[in-house]
């Protein structure tokens, strides 16, 4: 299972929500880009990073995605993206895929404009869910049914899914099981788990239920383990899952 490592960015700095609430904030760094290959160099195959800012309001930070894509590093891109152009520019500064979110609640026939304007690999529609719903603009609107949102998400061809637990999101409490078993049940497109992670078991028990990745935030950089230790944990479980397959 992948390992992806997130830089989300407030302000300018590298930052950790907890259960997405922008009055709980911890800072980490100063510079976002050299978070990111930062992370590479440890060995992230690609790294998560979110402007936090274009996720509650929709403008995006005057040239993020540009330093962020100079780094030379693989990265997601994620806050802001709801139209083909916000989605197109961010690929053209060098972003190896783009996170939507809040146009497939408001707005589901943009998911397929964007898909159309980068193409549906580089497009990953984010499930992020708070008591029962889907939420966007930056998880602080009412949002909409869980399955009518990874329904149009997929009608609307994207790669793949990244699903949230909102509860979880910061607090290194683990993963909403739950909630990544039914969105893998429900797709045959690939699924990123995300939030919660907060020890190395956190990592393992999220393989069976179909994941393909995980972003990890706080638990990296609190140092409750580092990157290198999360791979093997990942790719350890893998190996045990397969081997307990069918045959």
């Amino acid at each position: 299972m992948q390992i992806i490592p997130a830089v989300d960015v407030l302000d300018g700095s590298v930052v950790r929500l907890r259960r997405g609430d922008y009055d709980d904030v911890t800072v980490y760094g100063d510079d976002p880009a050299s978070a990111v290959a930062g992370w590479v160099d440890a060995g992230a195959t690609l790294v998560h990073v979110v402007d936090l800012g274009a996720a509650r309001t929709g403008a995006s930070s005057p040239g993020l995605w540009e330093r962020v894509g100079a780094a030379g590093a693989p990265f997601q891109a994620a806050g802001g993206i709801r139209t083909p152009e916000t989605a197109a520019d961010a690929v053209a500064a060098g972003a190896s895929r783009v996170i939507v979110g809040t146009a497939a609640v408001r707005d589901p026939a943009l998911v397929a404009e964007i898909v159309a304007a980068v193409g549906g690999a580089r497009v990953v529609g984010a499930v992020d869910v708070r008591g029962g719903r889907a939420r966007g603009a930056g998880w602080e609107d009412d949002g909409r049914p869980v399955d009518d949102v990874v329904d149009d998400l997929v009608t609307g061809g994207v790669g793949r899914l990244m699903v949230t637990g909102i509860s979880r999101d910061g607090t290194m409490e683990g993963p909403d099981l739950d909630l990544q078993r039914r969105v893998a049940g429900r797709v045959a497109v690939p699924v990123i788990a995300s939030g919660g992670v907060g020890t190395l078991d956190h990592v393992r028990i999220l393989v069976p239920t179909g994941a393909e990745a995980v972003v990890v935030g706080r638990a990296l950089y609190e140092g409750v383990f580092g990157l290198a230790e999360a791979i093997e944990a990942g790719s350890d479980a893998g190996s045990r899952v397969a081997d307990d397959g069918p045959g």
